[in-house]
């Protein structure tokens, strides 16, 4: 990611929405609340966090969300309805995935149905394949329980032993270097938040899990303070 000096966005996250439109299925929105059209069909990236049954406050009032956090060439939320269709055939296809396959970037699609439907297919973006599920007895989804078990797959389980998946390595660590850059941290700064939070001095000590989980936070970190910055701004 190009780092643009001077003025500029805040570095978080960006939310993508999911709705059948007339010509898209997901979207953003501008500081103005308006939509702003999302018209490739999918979003290619490392799966990161997911949270399930997630109180949302919107112009409706209160409602369920699903939020599934993914690292691209830039960290997205996807947010769709609790109950909606799009929520159900994600959860039943990263269920269907391997601890593995959850380490490895995969392909988020959107794909409409009748009325305003809108589902979800998930893809290895090296071999083209779709995860299949059985979708006929969705309506016998015991929901909170496929929550939970996807949710512990995904934020628990840590995969012991760093992969030899050196160009998913390479992309994330070049990502990384991106935000120290914009942190304005040295390489000795980073040694030492790397031996305080994870008991290691190098990047390259680091299992996937934890290669995602260090770029997060330092994400994370970049937001504190670009945050700190506008509000000092504002007090002067």
């Amino acid at each position: 990611m190009e780092i643009k000096l001077g003025f500029g966005s805040v570095p978080k996250p960006h939310y993508v929405y999911v709705s059948q439109e007339a010509d898209y299925c997901w979207y953003m929105l501008s500081e103005e609340e308006k939509h702003i059209p999302i018209y490739d069909k999918a979003l290619t990236g490392v799966i990161t966090k997911i949270e399930c049954n997630k109180t949302v406050e919107t112009k409706f009032g209160k409602r369920q969300k699903t939020d599934l956090h993914i690292l691209a060439e830039q960290p997205y939320v996807i947010r769709s309805g609790r109950d909606s269709y799009f929520s159900k055939s994600l959860l039943l296809s990263l269920d269907d995935l391997t601890n593995e396959q959850l380490h490895q970037p995969l392909t988020i699609a959107v794909a409409p149905g009748d009325k305003k439907v809108v589902f979800c297919t998930i893809y290895n973006p090296r071999t083209y394949q779709a995860i299949k599920i059985y979708w006929d007895d969705h309506n016998e989804i015991e929901l909170q329980s496929l929550e939970q078990k996807v949710s512990h797959k995904i934020n628990q389980i840590q995969k012991p032993e760093i992969s030899q998946n050196t160009e998913l390595r390479t992309i994330i660590m070049a990502q990384t270097d991106t935000y120290l850059k914009q942190l304005g941290w040295n390489p000795e700064q980073g040694r030492r938040y790397l031996q305080q939070k994870y008991s290691k001095r190098s990047r390259r000590e680091l299992n996937d899990r934890e290669l995602v989980d260090f770029t997060m936070a330092i994400f994370e970190l970049l937001c504190t303070q670009e945050n700190r910055f506008v509000m000092s701004n504002l007090a002067g």
